[in-house]
């Protein structure tokens, strides 16, 4: 039946034109954000999970940078140790050389100068190793306790005491002497024992260098793992939505013939009355 009442076809026309123009704008927002999921409007189940795993992504960011300071502390301490063991294996070449009952009084006092020096050289090492003002082999060193998951567990490393006179070094003390051949012989023994020491304290930090090390690698794939499973949550297929933006481009512009075509039918009936 024909009307001017009403224009049934520009209804139907109008409804796919503006079901077009809903869908056309919600491709438009994917290709221009990368995201199928941009808020929770889209699809709230799927949008909670993302944000959930985005908040403990983000979380084992400060993990990481945790482990890495750990790891830059153990190692200025590491290197200071190398360093004061290096240092002993002068000490008991001197005192070797001071134990000889041979050598002249002039030699024994310039080895022992040369000594004490060295001694004055392990503390200013040991005092000055510190790293973000964390000290791990000074008497009374830290403990590195570096984060180790995003749920607050952490790793720790305790600090060894490289300092003379300390727990590892307690039978070389900063005021130590060899200027005679008794005190050279008795420090031979004495500096063996703090080389053996201090090079078991080298190595557990070493393994806790490698610990933090192997909580890193795990944390940052953990973390590299996280993120490609948001964005295959999230994302959207960009060359699967630009060939769908260009066939709802075209759509839109047949709603919009087709809603024109529907407007002129009722015009038509004006030809029924002349």
């Amino acid at each position: 039946m024909l009307s001017v009442n009403n224009n049934p076809g520009a209804l139907v026309a109008l409804q796919n034109l503006n079901d077009t123009a809903a869908q056309l704008q919600q491709t438009q927002n994917q290709v221009s954000t990368g995201l199928a999921v941009a808020n929770p409007q889209d699809n709230g189940a799927v949008w909670a999970i993302a944000q959930s795993e985005r908040g403990t992504s983000q979380s084992l960011t400060a993990v990481i940078q945790s482990l890495q300071r750990g790891q830059s502390t153990i190692q200025v301490a590491t290197s200071a140790g190398t360093s004061v063991s290096n240092l002993l294996n002068q000490l008991k070449t001197l005192a070797l050389a001071n134990s000889d009952t041979s050598l002249d009084a002039t030699s024994v006092s310039a080895n022992n100068t040369q000594f004490r020096s060295i001694l004055t050289q392990i503390t200013q090492i040991v005092t000055n190793s510190d790293f973000n003002g964390v000290n791990m082999i000074k008497t009374g060193g830290t403990n590195i306790m570096a984060l180790a998951s995003a749920s607050g567990a952490q790793i720790t490393v305790l600090a060894e005491n490289l300092a003379l006179g300390g727990a590892n070094m307690a039978q070389v003390s900063a005021n130590a002497s060899i200027g005679t051949t008794a005190l050279a012989t008795a420090m031979v023994a004495s500096v063996n024992t703090a080389i053996t020491k201090v090079n078991a304290a080298l190595g557990t930090l070493g393994n806790g260098a490698t610990a933090l090390q192997n909580q890193l690698t795990f944390v940052q794939d953990l973390q590299d793992t996280l993120d490609t499973g948001i964005g295959n949550l999230v994302n959207a297929n960009l060359g699967k939505e630009s060939a769908q933006l260009t066939a709802l481009q075209t759509k839109q512009q047949l709603g919009i013939q087709a809603l024109s075509i529907a407007n002129q039918s009722s015009t038509a009936l004006l030809s029924l009355f002349r």
